[in-house]
């Protein structure tokens, strides 16, 4: 337990009980405000919030509560009291900072509790990296609650390799040990599930046999019903209008993931529609943001996302509880967060007119006071951090000198390429035909808008490299490469010209991890990721830092593609085509095509 830990309710009903009804005095008394109640989505006038302990003992008329001993008060200075929001669906590892650190980003931005998805780093480092980032949550300052990964690896061993192999044994050992593993993470595998994989429903039926809600992650409307069928009951993967209501009539609660604006994950505007123009219920229906980078966090958080919900025609309360109590309700917990009934964990914030948080309390404790960390949160986050075991600094292993270009084709031949469209999550399979063999690489590259895309296994299981072509990056010189090639994590690079490429995994591997941007033989950004090559051991404002650093050079560099989409190229589960470690992959068809064919 840390220091924010709060006693079970059943060891404090008594206590709580004599504070409701006035036979003993609360704690704290935050009052002054109105309230935003999410059980009745309404906006309450002069109420004050008695907190005893770390819990809600009573919300009161305001003036309720008089001077006592012992008694602390805080004015709300005519604002609104809302409870702590609720991100139903993230990966810590896309911030590439440890549990310990997001929870500072989370905080400012009035998350008090979060279920992460942990596969990064299950890919990377199988069971036991789940069970590292279990331990980085427990010792964090924020509800951290685990869906666990449930597809890992992504695809088969044909297909791509990866560190990890969590099997449906692994799963439910997970499930049993560990009361934080609320639910089964996103089961990406969306085909092999609705074609009846027995391997894919042996781990859906590990959450199931324990009464466990089981999340997802699809594209088509054509798999809408098997999948739903196969016991999945929530998606964030719902990109459009349409698929948005196939999902909530299938039974499936929707989360509508708001991404920065720039980025292809900001879906929400559409999604929403299904309440807007066709009429549905938002009961069922959660805002999240799935993925945010380090200096994103501090921008675009859940408070950001809900402010969104606002701009897309929900009202505020209704927006709220769409980031509070409806997330809490979907994972049947409800009565410890999501609102501000008694006996609720105290984690509540203060909020402006606009819904921007001017405060938090978790706990009961004041972590963020007028949007600034507070000394109390500020000790915990300086001197309480988990740290990760040396076997999680040494993931990155391959060959100093490998091949990294492919063989000019000899004859005329036709190439299989990656094509990016706007907004860049789903890609293209496309075609060239070479009527004679091209004198150089540079030429034809140049022609056709290409570039250099290779990934190189880093597990040290098979010393893979596989070549493709991507086109419309807009990378007009040097190299980009990654650590963080999803979902199998291999090394991903692409670039202008072999130098820069080799520089730039070069010092991927020294830093054991990494993303790195590389031109006219020098680095010019470097995000170090040494933790299972994912993540940083930093605070979180030094890895925002060097992530709005390395954004600055990507985008001199040239690259329209944002580096968390270029993270997506070998994530061989979106169509319609991807490069793994194998060569390039199709999907849904699932087989490996030729860079070159006759």
């Amino acid at each position: 337990m840390n220091r924010f830990s709060v006693p079970p309710l059943h060891t404090m009903t008594r206590e709580l009980a004599d504070v409701a009804s006035g036979r003993r005095s609360p704690e704290l008394v935050i009052r002054g405000g109105r309230l935003l109640s999410t059980y009745t989505e309404r906006m309450l006038p002069e109420r004050e919030v008695w907190v005893h302990r770390g819990r809600i003992a009573a919300v009161k008329l305001a003036g309720s509560c008089q001077p006592a001993e012992g008694v602390r008060f805080y004015d709300a200075g005519g604002g609104i009291i809302a409870p702590g929001l609720v991100d139903p669906h993230i990966h810590i590892e896309s911030s590439m900072m440890t549990a310990c650190a997001y929870a500072e980003g989370a905080l400012l931005n009035g998350t008090t509790t979060i279920f992460c998805d942990s596969h990064e780093i299950g890919n990377v480092c199988d069971k036991e990296g789940v069970e590292w980032m279990l331990e980085d949550a427990r010792q964090a300052p924020l509800n951290i609650f685990l869906t666990i990964p449930s597809t890992i690896p992504a695809t088969n061993d044909a297909m791509e390799t990866a560190g990890g192999d969590l099997t449906p044994d692994k799963v439910g050992a997970i499930f049993d040990a560990w009361p934080e593993a609320a639910a089964l993470g996103e089961k990406m595998d969306f085909v092999p599930v609705c074609m009846s994989d027995e391997r894919s429903h042996a781990i859906i039926a590990e959450a199931l046999k324990r009464g466990k809600p089981v999340s997802g992650h699809i594209y088509g409307r054509e798999f809408v019903a098997a999948y739903a069928a196969s016991g999945v009951t929530d998606t964030h993967e719902a990109i459009d209008r349409d698929i948005a209501d196939d999902f909530l009539e299938a039974g499936i609660w929707v989360f509508l993931r708001g991404g920065p604006p720039t980025t292809p994950w900001h879906s929400l505007p559409e999604a929403i529609k299904t309440i807007i123009e066709l009429g549905a219920s938002h009961k069922r229906v959660c805002v999240c943001t799935d993925d945010r980078d380090a200096d994103d966090l501090f921008l675009f958080g859940m408070d950001w996302v809900t402010r969104q919900a606002v701009v897309a025609g929900m009202s505020p309360v209704q927006a709220w509880s769409m980031g509070s109590l409806h997330p809490a309700t979907r994972f049947a917990m409800d009565g410890e967060f999501g609102a501000l009934g008694h006996s609720r964990r105290a984690d509540i914030v203060l909020l402006n007119d606009s819904l921007e948080v001017q405060n938090t309390w978790y706990g009961g404790e004041l972590v963020v006071e007028n949007q600034k960390i507070t000394p109390i949160l500020e000790e915990q986050l300086s001197n309480s951090r988990y740290c990760y075991p040396d076997e999680a600094y040494r993931t990155v292993h391959f060959e100093d000198e490998i091949e990294l270009l492919p063989p000019l084709p000899k004859n005329p031949c036709r190439l299989n390429y990656i094509g990016i469209e706007p907004p860049g999550i789903i890609t293209i399979h496309r075609q060239l035909v070479l009527e004679s063999a091209p004198e150089n690489w540079e030429a034809l590259l140049d022609r056709h808008q290409l570039c250099f895309l290779t990934v190189v296994e880093r597990h040290g299981k098979n010393g893979e490299v596989a070549y493709g072509l991507v086109q419309n990056t807009g990378l007009q010189s040097g190299a980009v490469a990654s650590s963080v090639g999803h979902d199998a994590h291999n090394i991903v690079v692409a670039g202008k010209n072999v130098e820069d490429m080799r520089l730039a995994i070069k010092v991927i591997k020294e830093n054991n991890g990494g993303v790195s941007v590389v031109a006219n033989g020098e680095v010019k950004a470097l995000v170090p990721l040494p933790i299972a090559g994912l993540l940083s051991d930093k605070r979180a404002t030094e890895v925002a830092a060097e992530t709005s650093a390395l954004k600055k050079a990507w985008k001199e560099a040239g690259c329209t593609l944002p580096y968390m989409g270029f993270n997506l190229l070998p994530l061989s589960v979106i169509p319609e085509i991807r490069l793994t470690n194998k060569g390039l992959v199709t999907v849904p068809a699932m087989e490996i095509v030729p860079l070159m064919a006759e």
